[in-house]
């Protein structure tokens, strides 16, 4: 079985560190997201595309552990290939795309410094690409088609995504949900700890 966190939009692999460094003899591995799709344009479905081929690059069954982008990715993941799919967590999954909250972000994100791009391993052209493909996806769709293991976590303070987190949790059948303490929408950089306890716990139980 293999374990991989996917980090959200706005995130790279070191956002999972401090939860890494809390993983009880877990072993997982933890993609860059942009380092994915390489030469091809940046759009959601070019990274989608590059995400499912790393995926069956593993040669295994998976436990999907996404958060946000990373949750979306999981989900449309295990649609796709059902059989692959061991279990997934999803966390501050949104159950619709909030549409007039991403018009908002890409006019900050058009301010935004070039650097603060970079540091992620995106060119802020294709940041903003990205976000603006994200903009007409289905999530809610086929969500019947989720049959395996699914743990939906969210902070409790994330306001964008609880109420998303609940209408998840009672779309797909068999689901759990935990709501986190002291934690707003990264909840793998706001409380790393207990998010690590939980993924720990959830894939043990395997």
């Amino acid at each position: 079985m293999k374990n991989i966190l996917i980090h959200g939009l706005g995130q790279d692999d070191k956002s999972w560190e401090n939860v890494i460094s809390e993983l009880n003899n877990i072993k997982v591995c933890c993609p860059n997201l942009y380092d994915l799709v390489k030469e091809d344009k940046m759009n959601y479905s070019n990274l989608y595309k590059a995400f499912s081929k790393y995926c069956e690059s593993k040669k295994d069954k998976l436990n999907l552990c996404g958060l946000s982008l990373g949750g979306i990715l999981a989900l449309d993941y295990t649609k796709e290939h059902p059989e692959q799919v061991n279990s997934i967590i999803l966390i501050a999954t949104p159950y619709e795309i909030p549409k007039n909250l991403f018009k908002i972000q890409n006019i900050i994100f058009k301010f935004m410094p070039r650097k603060a791009f970079l540091e992620m391993g995106c060119k802020k052209e294709d940041f903003i690409n990205l976000v603006k493909s994200m903009e007409n996806l289905d999530i809610k769709s086929n969500l019947d088609k989720i049959d395996c293991r699914t743990l939906i976590v969210c902070g409790k303070d994330d306001k964008a995504n609880i109420e998303g987190s609940r209408a998840l949790y009672e779309h797909i059948k068999d689901s759990e949900l935990k709501i986190i303490e002291n934690s707003m929408h990264e909840v793998n950089k706001d409380n790393p700890k207990e998010l690590a306890n939980i993924i720990t716990k959830f894939f043990k139980d395997d």
